[in-house]
């Protein structure tokens, strides 16, 4: 049976279009929200991808659900010969291509609209494939991870960065607390999205981490899987190969 996250809302969309939705309208908030709610984390788990993948020295990197293009632009530090940036939502996409054009980095990446569950590439194109914070938003998590498992080469590498639910205490408590009550209030201070960021505290409650998602990669036929929980087990950096 394929793996669902509920759509943050009740709705005649369906939730690849409410997520689309929900990210156009806090996209120009989003990279800053991102540090206030991680206390800057976030910056420290990437740099974790991007040290893993130097040390393979992909050609081409596939980044999925590369949002406003943090990690696209991360990943440029792997020596990388191209590196595309792929989204759902046009307005992320907007302020990602900003960001890559101020940093005159447009040969390298290329940002590019595109859906996890049915990427236009071919089989076998990328050394590497890396996903943060964006598969807990597939609307059919099993269909996108094979995709991604289609349009990865053999031996290449397959990074996912995502929240995750501590299981020790007190942080474990601390976390419920802090993404029950907290999270949204800071998300409605900023964006005009009032639901977005309860949707995505409730979508990392309810997303299978740890040993459940590894099963799943399993099961798509990912090989030499590894989760690596990061920061008291707020989140995780998991590492399959093909």
């Amino acid at each position: 049976m394929s793996e669902k996250v509920t759509p943050y809302k009740e709705s005649q969309l369906g939730k690849k279009e409410q997520v689309k939705q929900m990210f156009d309208n806090i996209s120009g908030n989003y990279d800053g929200l991102n540090r206030v709610i991680s206390f800057g984390t976030d910056i420290k788990w990437r740099k974790r991808i991007v040290a893993f993948l130097t040390d393979k020295s992909p050609k081409n990197i596939l980044d999925i659900a590369t949002g406003t293009g943090d990690l696209a632009i991360a990943l440029n530090q792997t020596g990388a010969e191209k590196i595309v940036g792929l989204d759902l939502s046009p307005g992320m996409l907007e302020v990602g291509k900003k960001k890559v054009a101020d940093k005159k980095l447009d040969k390298t990446i290329e940002m590019v609209v595109g859906d996890s569950e049915n990427l236009p590439f071919e089989d076998n194109s990328f050394d590497a494939i890396t996903v943060a914070f964006g598969v807990r938003n597939f609307e059919n998590l099993e269909k996108g991870l094979q995709e991604i498992y289609r349009v990865l080469k053999p031996d290449g590498h397959f990074l996912v960065l995502e929240t995750s639910v501590p299981t020790k205490t007190p942080f474990k408590q601390g976390y419920r607390f802090y993404t029950k009550y907290i999270l949204p209030n800071i998300g409605r201070l900023f964006s005009k999205d009032r639901s977005a960021y309860a949707y995505l505290s409730e979508s990392a409650s309810v997303f299978p981490h740890g040993e459940a998602f590894n099963n799943i990669l399993g099961k798509i036929g990912f090989i030499g899987i590894e989760n690596k929980p990061q920061t008291m087990g707020v989140a995780t950096i998991y590492v399959a190969s093909k």
